[in-house]
């Protein structure tokens, strides 16, 4: 189930060599896959995806990180006053 499946590969048929001629080259593979031609204005259009994509990630971690931190500092403060309360009601006043 998770292991990759590979297409079948293609061999071409190697001629058998005879004794008065030499072996000859092996064609080189075709490859079926289609060819990615970028223009420069495709080019543009990935870079200017890419620089989003970084820019809204940067943005939510940094967001992220500013949430924890003013989490943390509140907490802090909640504590230091609980604990001045309970010191006080501990003395009597």
């Amino acid at each position: 189930m998770l292991t990759p499946k590979y297409p079948p590969t293609d061999h071409a048929p190697i001629p058998a060599p005879t004794a008065s001629s030499t072996t000859p080259a092996a064609p080189v593979p075709v490859s079926n896959r289609p060819t990615i031609q970028l223009t420069p204005g495709s080019t543009l259009a990935l870079v200017g995806g890419g620089t989003a994509v970084v820019l809204v990630v940067g943005t939510v971690l940094v967001s992220m990180l500013l949430a924890v931190a003013i989490t943390g500092v509140s907490v802090a403060i909640c504590a230091v006053v609980l604990r001045s309360l309970l010191n006080d009601s501990r003395k009597g006043r």
